[in-house]
C-alpha cells in the first residue's frame, strides 16, 4: 500500500508539473513568435523559420522560470488533492503532512539536478543555434562582434568605409595577434595593419609592434611602428559583455571546462561564478519553492480557502522574484559578495521553510 501511495503522489505531481510546463511553453511560443515575425518581416523566409527559432528558444526561458513553475505546480497539486479528499485519505493510511512534504520537495530537488545535467546542455546548444541563425539574417547590422575557431572578429563602420578586425584571442585587457583591414565604400582594401598586441581598455586602442601596409599608386608600402593609436566604438568591457550570455553555457561546460572558459578571455571570472552558482542553486530553489507551496496549502482542508491560496501564492512569487533580483544586483555592484548574493534567497527561504515544517508537522 505504501508503494502505491508513493507512486500516486510522485506520478501525479510530475504530471501536474508537465502540464504547467506545457502551458508556459505554449504561452512562450505565442508571445515570442510575434517578435520573431517582426524580426524576419523584411527577409525572404517562410513562417517555418520564426516558428522553428521560437520553439528552440522558449525551453531556455522555461528553465529560468523553473522555480516559479514548480511553485505553481506544487500549489495546484496540493489544492487538487486537498479538494478531492485525497490528502485526507493519505493521512488515514499513515502519510503525515511531513512525509508528503518531503516526498514532493525531494522529488523537485532531484528533478532540478536532472534538468541541470540532461536538459540544460540541450537548451544551451539550442540557444547557440538560435543566435547563430538570427545573426545570419541580421543584414542591417553595421557593427558586429563574433568569435569562432579562428578567433575574434569585429566589424564596424568608419568614415567612408568599413573596418574588419581579427585577433587570435583576448588576454586580460588586450587582444593578441591583431590584424585590421580598412576597406573603402566599394569594399576595396585601402590599408592593412598587423600588431602583436592591442590595449583595448578604452575606445582609444593602443597597438604595439605594428606593421602598416598602405596602398600607394597601386602598390603596398610597408611601415614599421612601435605604437599606433586607433579609435573604435568597442572597448574591453563592451566586447566581453557581448559574450556574457549564460543561456549559451551549459552546467556541464561550467563544471568541466571552467578554467578553459576563463583562459579563453571571452568570459570574466565574475560572470562564470555567477552562472555556476546560479545553476547550482536551482535544485535547492526547486526544493524550497515546493516546500513553501506545501506549507501554505497544508494549513487547512477547507475548500473555501482556495482563492486565498491563489492570492497568497501570487504575492509570495512576486516577493521571492524581487528579493532574488535585488540580491543579485547587490552582488553585481559589490555591495555584498556575489556568491552570498546568489545564495541569500535560498538561505532566507530555508529559514522560512524550517519554521513552516514545525507548524505543519503539528497538524
Amino acid at each position: 500500500m505504501n508503494k502505491i501511495l508513493f507512486n500516486y503522489l510522485l506520478i501525479n505531481f510530475l504530471k501536474t508539473f508537465l502540464i504547467v510546463v506545457f502551458i508556459i511553453y505554449c504561452f512562450g511560443i505565442i508571445l515570442n513568435l510575434f517578435e520573431e515575425i517582426e524580426f524576419f518581416k523584411n527577409s525572404n523566409v517562410s513562417i517555418f523559420t520564426p516558428l522553428m527559432l521560437t520553439s528552440i528558444f522558449v525551453p531556455s526561458m522555461i528553465i529560468k522560470l523553473l522555480p516559479f513553475i514548480i511553485f505553481v505546480s506544487s500549489m495546484w497539486f496540493m489544492v487538487k488533492i486537498r479538494n478531492n479528499k485525497d490528502l485526507l485519505t493519505l493521512k488515514v493510511y499513515g502519510y503525515s503532512n511531513l512525509k508528503i512534504f518531503f516526498i514532493l520537495a525531494f522529488s523537485s530537488f532531484i528533478l532540478g539536478w536532472l534538468i541541470l545535467v540532461i536538459a540544460n546542455p540541450i537548451t544551451s546548444s539550442m540557444v547557440k543555434y538560435y543566435e547563430k541563425t538570427k545573426s545570419q539574417y541580421a543584414r542591417d547590422i553595421e557593427h558586429l562582434v563574433t568569435f569562432n575557431n579562428n578567433g575574434l572578429w569585429i566589424k564596424e563602420t568608419i568614415n567612408k568605409g568599413e573596418r574588419i578586425i581579427t585577433a587570435t584571442k583576448p588576454e586580460k585587457f588586450s587582444l593578441i595577434d591583431v590584424t585590421i583591414f580598412h576597406l573603402n565604400e566599394k569594399y576595396n582594401l585601402n590599408e592593412k595593419i598587423v600588431a602583436k598586441k592591442a590595449d583595448i581598455k578604452s575606445n582609444d586602442w593602443i597597438l604595439s609592434d605594428v606593421v602598416v601596409f598602405k596602398i600607394v599608386d597601386g602598390v603596398f608600402k610597408k611601415e614599421n611602428l612601435k605604437n599606433l593609436k586607433i579609435k573604435s566604438i568597442y572597448d574591453h568591457e563592451k566586447i566581453t559583455s557581448l559574450f556574457n550570455n549564460s543561456d549559451t553555457i551549459s552546467f556541464l561546460e561550467l563544471t568541466v571546462d571552467y578554467n578553459n572558459l576563463l583562459e579563453s578571455g571571452y568570459y570574466n571570472k565574475q560572470f562564470l561564478n555567477q552562472s555556476l552558482h546560479s545553476m547550482l542553486s536551482l535544485p535547492f530553489f526547486l526544493f524550497l519553492m515546493t516546500a513553501v507551496a506545501s506549507i501554505v496549502t497544508m494549513h487547512t482542508l477547507r475548500k473555501t480557502d482556495n482563492f486565498k491560496f491563489i492570492i497568497l501564492g501570487l504575492i509570495i512569487s512576486v516577493l521571492i522574484y524581487y528579493f532574488k533580483d535585488l540580491s543579485i544586483a547587490l552582488g553585481q555592484t559589490d555591495r555584498i559578495p556575489l556568491i552570498l548574493a546568489i545564495w541569500s534567497p535560498v538561505i532566507a527561504l530555508s529559514l522560512f521553510t524550517f519554521i513552516g515544517i514545525l507548524q505543519i508537522n503539528e497538524k
